[in-house]
């Protein structure tokens, strides 16, 4: 019996210390995938090959590194929204034009198009502080030009990418119209349990239950659960029902405390969504999700100013 119980003992003892030994070598290439296999860094394709009026903007970050984006237009005097879209773990942006090219035709709007440190062109390595950082530069950048209505820029994440959206928008409330979260994940820390289902019992975010004895090995946590209670703009959830990597639940779970503290929430479900494919799945009910979000909360501002601006010019 002792026997039974010390290798029972030694047995789970061996898969927490290979749990750890997994998380600790790999979390990184788990969290953040620049490079789809059998593919290269480089991008594929250009918005030119869609036949996409872009601008190839390069940034720095505020600790150096220098970073790519794009900013594709509607049409060179365009005073639509600006998409600032944030995109999910794998792959570069030259993965989403197609996705980019539709959501500009039928949402007549901008899209700003971020490549993470490590990713695409840019340099550096992926971290959530620097990530976090690269987010910031891209928002500062779209708020100081002037070919756009800097009063509608909204902020757009898929996956890791609601993760960053949902930081940057709560960081920024005098700079980010609204909010528009994609088939997120509550945490990474609630993520391990997905990936690793044994440890749940060891890692876990601020909604798990029992002690988290591993958390701190978790260099990227992502906590949007924590976050997304503190966002003041309208946010937009979009989820995916059929998510084959997210469990749904968790864009419930970060609804739930969005709307707890923010009455400007809306929740939308698609039945045949999977994780990379809601937008498709959806069809014109997906567009028009969004589009009836921005026309309610980002709206145009009426120029009034000619009728204040009238000079008095009466009997002398």
């Amino acid at each position: 019996m002792v026997t039974y119980v010390s290798a029972l003992l030694y047995g789970v003892g061996g898969l927490v210390v290979a749990g750890m030994a997994l998380l600790v070598a790999l979390q990184e290439k788990l969290v953040y995938v620049p490079v789809l296999p059998g593919l290269t860094k480089s991008y594929p394709i250009t918005p030119a090959r869609l036949r996409l009026t872009y601008e190839d903007v390069w940034l720095r970050s505020s600790d150096g590194v220098r970073l790519h984006a794009w900013f594709i237009k509607l049409l060179p005097d365009c005073r639509g929204p600006t998409l600032l879209f944030f995109q999910e773990n794998a792959g570069n942006i030259a993965h989403r034009l197609e996705m980019v090219r539709i959501m500009i035709q039928r949402l007549q709007c901008n899209v700003f198009m971020l490549s993470y440190r490590g990713y695409g062109a840019s340099e550096g390595y992926p971290s959530q502080h620097g990530i976090t950082k690269d987010a910031q530069v891209a928002l500062d950048h779209l708020y100081q030009r002037i070919d756009i209505d800097t009063s509608r820029i909204v902020v757009f994440g898929r996956s890791l990418g609601g993760a960053v959206g949902t930081v940057v928008t709560k960081n920024n409330p005098d700079k980010v119209a609204a909010l528009i979260v994609e088939n997120t994940f509550t945490s990474i820390l609630d993520m391990a349990g997905v990936l690793l289902p044994f440890l749940k019992w060891f890692i876990g975010g601020s909604s798990s239950k029992g002690p988290k004895v591993l958390n701190f090995l978790v260099r990227s946590p992502w906590s949007t659960i924590d976050v997304i209670g503190e966002v003041k703009q309208p946010i937009l959830f979009l989820s995916g029902l059929q998510d084959e990597m997210i469990p749904p639940t968790h864009m419930q779970m970060l609804y739930a405390k969005a709307a707890a503290h923010n009455r400007r929430c809306v929740f939308a479900e698609f039945p045949t969504g999977m994780h990379m494919d809601t937008w498709l799945a959806g069809g014109d009910h997906y567009w028009r999700t969004i589009q009836e979000f921005l026309q309610q909360h980002v709206q145009e501002k009426k120029d009034d100013e000619s009728s204040n601006n009238d000079i008095d010019v009466g009997a002398k």
